[in-house]
């Protein structure tokens, strides 16, 4: 297992997709500084990228303030096809990508390939909707006048990205900030900067102009707080944890920054009596164990209801116990290591309370290997028990029963979090009610999968503001104008 990531880093068709260094104004910086990135599946090393000291991301800053006039100023259709052929030639050189991805970040490699699609489909998405982007005209309510709007981009933007998903997370937030007009400044996560890295290399080769997109590295609180405390950063969007998103809203306060939070998830997964116990099982399968369990979208309290309890007990004990974990490039893996240590402290922290407090061990184990955390599947778990209430982030699963739809409604609302949720039934109307009454910003009916470029992807309450792809994603890199023709 020791020299996997190594092995397949080097038979790269592309050696030099495993860039290193900063990416800013169209120049490859080497920074004196330098950062170890490590294979999650081995901690062993498999690269160190530029350490930037904080003045990079001020040249930065100044560099997308520079290029965003001559950005702007292109049609739609001219930055459509930039943006087509970084897709083009993201889809292009997806082995390659993934293979940069399962070494820094250690999910499954077929898991990275499919992240790759999902990302270039991002770019190609905005790259059309940039061309659609329409403003109005409104009845005037004064005479001898014409009134009418029209979208603008908003300026300079960031991006502070995690290491869960290392190119989707950039592709989704990049793609509608250029293709709205906008220039942008990627943070990557220190986990995973090598995939930023890879697709900056792409973008510009695709012919995007200097300064347009940027990659900057270093310490993620100093840089993210500069960028943030920079009134010449008009907008960001940041993926990642509730308690960072609070710090990151407050710190781009002073400055009133046009502000996109994708946060932390408890999504609640709801089997009811009259579902097929075999396809929610199924569905419930790909719902919580996707990405090893690291998804914000992650199912992390199954309520099933009592009647169908043990049953799905067993069968879905059954289905985890035959997931395999390894090494992210070992083939027919399902279960990679979790990214970073203290995601598997966590698990063991939260399968040792529900233990302790009762709760069944229906498969799986409390024992940590290094960053590995075995599928475990937790029964007659309750509200009481920190699993049920926090954020676990790993591949272990909880599953709590419920009687009726009024309880179970009641209790997967009783949280600060408001991301997705899931539902299993065969009752369309009971479908449609808990559609209406459950307080996520996305419910997926009898289906496991339900994101893409078409979606608005966004969270209530302490999960998030704003959207991320549709159309609604575009308008969080642009600003509404209100024109008022007059003596007419």
């Amino acid at each position: 297992m020791k020299n996997l990531a190594k092995n397949a880093l080097s038979q790269l068709k592309r050696p030099d997709l495993l860039e290193t260094r900063a990416y800013i104004n169209g120049e490859w910086i080497d920074d004196a500084n330098r950062l170890d990135v490590t294979d999650p599946g081995s901690d062993e090393k498999i690269a160190e990228v530029s350490h930037c000291d904080v003045i990079w991301v001020d040249r930065a800053v100044e560099a997308a303030s520079t290029a965003f006039p001559a950005w702007r100023d292109l049609l739609p259709v001219q930055r459509g096809a930039i943006l087509r052929k970084w897709a083009a030639l993201t889809r292009e050189h997806a082995q390659d990508l993934a293979v940069i991805m399962t070494a820094e970040q250690g999910k499954p490699l077929a898991e990275s390939v499919g992240e790759i699609a999902y990302g270039a489909n991002f770019i190609d998405w905005f790259a059309a909707e940039g061309e659609r982007c329409y403003g109005e005209t409104i009845p005037s309510h004064l005479p001898n006048s014409q009134l009418l709007t029209k979208l603008q981009p908003i300026g300079v933007t960031c991006a502070i990205t995690p290491w869960n998903f290392p190119s989707a997370m950039i592709t989704r937030k990049a793609a509608a900030a250029l293709a709205a007009g906008c220039t942008m400044i990627v943070k990557p996560a220190p986990e995973t900067p090598l995939s930023a890295l890879a697709l900056a290399k792409l973008a510009e080769e695709a012919g995007m102009p200097a300064g347009v997109f940027q990659v900057v590295l270093g310490d993620p609180i100093t840089h993210s707080a500069r960028l943030l405390q920079n009134p010449a950063v008009r907008a960001f969007s940041f993926t990642g944890s509730t308690e960072v998103g609070k710090i990151l809203l407050k710190q781009s306060g002073d400055t009133v920054k046009k502000v996109s939070l994708e946060l932390g998830g408890h999504a609640p997964f709801i089997v009811f009596e009259d579902a097929a116990i075999e396809e929610a099982v199924k569905g419930c399968i790909g719902a919580k164990f996707a990405t090893s369990g690291q998804d914000c979208l992650g199912a992390n309290r199954i309520y099933v209801q009592r009647a169908k309890y043990e049953e799905f007990v067993k069968a879905f004990g059954a289905a985890t116990a035959q997931l395999r974990m390894g090494h992210g490039f070992e083939a027919g893996v399902d279960i990679g290591p979790m990214t970073r240590p203290s995601v598997a402290k966590k698990c063991h922290d939260h399968i040792t309370n529900a233990l302790e407090k009762g709760a069944r061990l229906i498969v799986g184990s409390n024992v940590i290997q290094g960053n590995y955390v075995v599928p475990t599947v937790l029964a007659d778990v309750t509200d009481e028990m920190a699993i049920a209430y926090e954020e676990t982030f790993g591949p272990v699963a909880a599953i709590l029963p419920f009687d009726t739809e009024e309880e179970v409604i009641q209790r997967a609302n009783k949280t600060e979090y408001g991301l997705a949720a899931y539902v299993y039934t065969n009752d369309l109307r009971k479908a449609l009610r808990l559609s209406d009454k459950l307080e996520y910003g996305m419910v997926a009916l009898n289906t496991p999968k339900f994101t893409g470029a078409p979606i608005p992807f966004g969270g209530w309450k302490q999960s998030g503001l704003g959207r991320e792809g549709s159309k609604h994603g575009l308008s969080e890199y642009m600003e509404i104008k209100y024109v008022c023709f007059g003596g007419l």
